[in-house]
């Protein structure tokens, strides 16, 4: 790490100001002083290395995991208002995926940047709060399927302006399913 004389001034000045209020803060703002005195700016990136080591959430993955959730939603939202008998026809038709229409999440092993925005925009920014309180992990990939799903959905998305029907339903679960698998 490497701060210019104007950045070490600026810092210094704020940890005086956190120590002269009596800030209570997850940053020590003596061991920010004293690593800035000394010329031990490594000694930060070592104490506090989730601020330094996170890398920026692609702006693409961010959009993909907004469309994914969204769909998701209407899915669900959908799901709840069918009458029972729409239910056993969404059950009956779209598969194993039918019988429990809920929105699983990402693969907490390898779509992780996915995992993670979707846990930020829920748990974070109070968005897409159907989901909150889930794990958000499938533990299993499912990005290539919800791509599918997408296919489908994005479409019909701007002519939905009442809840899915079971047949709009049906057809986009069905997506989810590897066509390599479908009957």
């Amino acid at each position: 790490m490497e701060l210019s004389d104007g950045e070490r001034l600026i810092l210094i000045m704020l940890c005086e100001i956190h120590e002269h209020l009596k800030v209570k803060g997850e940053i020590d703002p003596k061991l920010v002083k004293s690593a800035i005195f000394h010329g031990n700016l490594w000694g930060l990136k070592s104490e506090y290395s989730g601020l330094f080591d996170v890398e920026e959430t692609p702006e693409d993955v961010v959009r993909e995991v907004t469309d994914v959730l969204d769909m998701w939603s209407f899915l669900e939202e959908g799901y709840e208002q069918l009458s029972p008998a729409d239910k056993k026809q969404v059950a009956a038709e779209a598969g194993p995926i039918g019988k429990h229409v809920q929105f699983t999440g990402f693969d907490g092993n390898n779509e992780i940047q996915h995992m993670g925005a979707a846990r930020f925009m829920v748990k974070e920014m109070g968005k897409f709060s159907r989901f909150k309180g889930r794990e958000l992990n499938s533990h299993m990939p499912s990005i290539e399927a919800y791509h599918r799903m997408l296919g489908v959905f994005d479409p019909m998305r701007a002519s939905l302006e009442s809840p899915m029907t079971a047949a709009q339903i049906i057809q986009v679960l069905k997506a989810k399913i590897h066509p390599d698998m479908r009957k």
